[in-house]
């Protein structure tokens, strides 16, 4: 038994190592100690409390994966509901489809009867005034946000403050590995964007036969990269952990253009072996809990350094 989760989920690893050690599944545990993390306004990426798209609205993205059926869940750009990773955990179970986003996603979710909450915080949407009286002219502000958006955008960027997500990778009493993760997102991004913590392969993959892998930061560098699926094949090539991961990151500093930044690469192998490698060093946030069987407390670690290029 074992658990990662990086620096957003230390609000869900004792719900997690309770539910492993009382005999729980990896794919029970990974979604309850994200539930945890979603429902703290003090965690600012994600669920409730997290920072919204430019239009004032708290967007959120999630995603859940078992590593021994490959079943998936996953929904993008879902607002007014308290537990995204639970609502995917449903469509995984419950529909013939794997992904739904924005008002497809919301009417799902309030058929199964998940639960509804107001997701922006008022520290939140102070944070979120502050940008805007500092960041858009006058005279767009007394329209906004009626007004074209998309340079807005960019600006967000170029100020970004959060672009964080929870990750969640398990393996169970059983041997079972199970993954999830859970994002408000790119702060101040462009309504409707959907980052790669729902979009299997890029920010998230499992398969107990080779490993898991799930990706933080930049989510449109790992969807263009497949980052999370490529650590998984590199294993299944039979490359070492690190090696795999190294693999992916040097994946991803091949992007040419668009928006570019850091990214976090979290990853078990099908032994349990853990590895985070960092394009940056970004301190507290690349930083990752490890527990396994026997250990009396969760370790944080620092994760390892491998530049881009």
């Amino acid at each position: 038994m074992l658990f990662l989760t990086n620096h957003e989920g230390r609000a869900g690893v004792e719900t997690c190592r309770r539910l492993l050690e009382s005999g729980s599944s990896a794919r029970e545990a990974v979604e309850q100690a994200i539930r945890t993390v979603e429902a703290d306004t003090a965690i600012h990426s994600v669920g409730k409390g997290g920072h919204p798209r430019l239009h004032g609205e708290v967007e959120c993205d999630a995603a859940i994966m078992d590593g021994t059926t490959l079943q998936v869940g996953a929904v993008g750009a879902l607002k007014g509901f308290l537990h995204p990773v639970s609502v995917a955990r449903q469509v995984m179970e419950h529909l013939p489809h794997v992904f739904l986003a924005g008002d497809g996603a919301a009417r799902f979710a309030s058929e199964i009867g998940a639960e509804p909450a107001g997701l922006l915080s008022g520290a939140a949407a102070a944070a979120h005034q502050r940008w805007l009286e500092a960041n858009v002219p006058a005279e767009e502000l007394t329209r906004w946000p009626d007004v074209p958006l998309a340079r807005h955008a960019w600006r967000s960027g170029e100020t970004l403050d959060t672009a964080d997500t929870v990750i969640c990778l398990a393996i169970d009493r059983q041997g079972n590995m199970a993954g999830a993760a859970s994002t408000s997102g790119w702060a101040r991004s462009y309504p409707g964007r959907v980052g790669d913590s729902p979009v299997i392969g890029a920010g998230l993959y499992v398969d107990g036969r080779y490993g898991a892998a799930g990706c933080t930061h930049i989510g449109e560098m790992t969807i263009r990269a497949c980052t999370a699926r490529s650590v998984v094949l590199y294993l299944k090539t039979g490359m070492g952990l690190r090696g795999a991961c190294a693999e992916a990151i040097k994946d991803l500093g091949r992007l040419e253009g668009g928006f570019l930044g850091n990214v976090v690469v979290h990853a078990l192998d099908a032994r349990g072996e853990p590895c985070v490698l960092a394009t940056a060093d970004l301190k507290e946030k690349s930083s990752w809990l490890f527990w396994r069987d026997g250990m009396a407390q969760p370790e944080l670690r620092p994760a390892e350094v491998l530049p881009l290029g």
